[in-house]
C-alpha cells in the first residue's frame, strides 16, 4: 500500500486518514508541549513531534480502530522522545526499578500544579519520572493510561511519580544556565541576517555551504539548492523581518512580524555552522505556536 491511498477519502483508508487528521489538528499543540519538556527544547520538541506524526501516519494501517487515537500518538510521540533523549546521551536513572512492580505501592504525593515556571525544571528528571509528570500532572491522564503509554505498570508509575514529586518540591527555584556563546556562529548569524533582510540572496548563498540540508517544517526537507527558500520568503503572507535573539537561552534567528505598531516575534530559524558556512537550516516559519510556548524570547538586534 503507498501513501496515496490515504489521501483519497473514498478509498480504504479515507476514514482513518480524515480521523488522524481531526485528532492531530486538536492534539498538536498538547503534544508539542509534551515534547518540549521532555526535550527541553520547544525546536527540538517540535522536531520529535513532526517525526513522530510521519511515523503515525507511515503505520495508520496497522492502527485498530476501536481504540481512541490520541493516546496512539502520545505513545508514539513518547518513545520519540526517549529516542532523542538515549541519542543526546542522557543516563536514564532508575528506570529499571520504575519498570518493576512495586511490591507496596506508594502512597502518591499531591500534584504540584505544575505551572510553566516548573515545568521546565522537569529536564532535570530521569525521562520516566518526567513523563509520568507530565502525563499525570499536566495532562491528567490517568494511572493505567500513563503505564501503556510509556510501557510500565500502576505501581511503577506511582513510584515514579513519587520520586519526580519529591525531587521538583525539594528543587531550588529555577535558574539560568549560562550558555556557551560561539563566536563563529554569532558572526555567520549576523550576517545572515543583515543580507536576508536586504533580500541579497548571492550574499546570502555564500554563506551557505554547496550541499547544505534545509527543513523547512512541515513542508521540506531536502537540499537547500533544491528548494525555493527565497522565492517563498520574497512572497510570504506576512510583511516579515529577521533578528538575531534567544529563545529560552539558544541563539537562533527570530523571524519578526508587522504588527499594527510594531515588530513581534513570530517563529524561529536554526543555523548550524561548520568551517565557517552554514550546513544546516531548519525554518520554523510554519509554526508560529514555537514562540508561545517557549519561557523566553529575546530579540537582540533588529535589522
Amino acid at each position: 500500500m503507498n501513501n496515496t491511498e490515504y489521501l483519497n477519502p473514498s478509498g480504504p483508508y479515507g476514514p482513518r486518514y480524515l480521523a488522524f487528521l481531526e485528532t492531530v489538528a486538536q492534539i498538536r499543540p498538547s503534544l508539542h508541549r509534551y515534547c518540549a519538556r521532555m526535550t527541553g527544547s520547544v525546536m527540538d520538541g517540535e522536531d520529535v513531534v513532526q517525526e513522530a506524526l510521519f511515523e503515525a501516519y507511515r503505520k495508520l494501517d496497522q492502527f485498530d480502530d476501536s481504540r481512541p487515537l490520541k493516546p496512539w500518538l502520545f505513545g508514539i510521540a513518547h518513545n520519540r522522545c526517549i529516542d532523542f533523549l538515549r541519542k543526546r546521551g542522557v543516563r536514564v536513572e532508575a528506570e529499571t526499578t520504575a519498570m518493576a512492580r512495586d511490591a507496596v505501592e506508594p502512597a502518591v504525593l499531591p500534584a504540584l500544579g505544575l505551572g510553566r515556571a516548573v515545568e521546565h525544571l522537569l529536564t532535570s528528571l530521569p525521562p520516566k519520572e518526567r513523563a509520568c509528570l507530565l502525563l499525570k500532572d499536566v495532562f491528567d491522564y490517568s494511572l493505567e493510561e500513563i503505564a501503556e503509554l510509556v510501557d510500565s505498570t500502576v505501581g511503577g508509575v506511582k513510584a515514579a511519580l513519587n520520586r519526580g514529586r519529591t525531587k521538583l518540591a525539594a528543587a531550588p527555584p529555577p535558574s539560568k544556565s549560562a550558555r556557551t556563546i560561539d563566536p563563529e556562529l554569532t558572526r555567520v548569524m549576523k550576517l545572515y541576517v543583515d543580507r536576508f533582510n536586504r533580500q541579497d540572496w548571492d550574499g546570502v548563498r555564500e554563506l551557505i555551504s554547496a550541499d547544505a540540508q534545509l527543513t523547512v517544517a512541515d513542508r521540506f526537507v531536502g537540499k537547500m539548492a533544491d528548494a525555493r527558500y527565497f522565492w517563498n520568503y520574497e512572497h510570504l503572507w506576512i510583511p516579515w523581518r529577521l533578528a538575531i535573539g534567544e529563545v529560552d537561552g539558544e541563539p537562533v534567528i527570530i523571524i519578526l512580524q508587522r504588527g499594527a505598531d510594531t515588530w513581534t516575534a513570530y517563529s524561529v530559524i536554526r543555523l548550524n555552522v561548520i568551517d565557517q558556512h552554514i550546513d544546516r537550516i531548519v525554518d520554523y516559519v510554519h509554526c508560529h505556536w514555537l514562540i508561545s510556548t517557549a519561557d523566553s524570547v529575546t530579540v537582540s538586534s533588529p535589522s
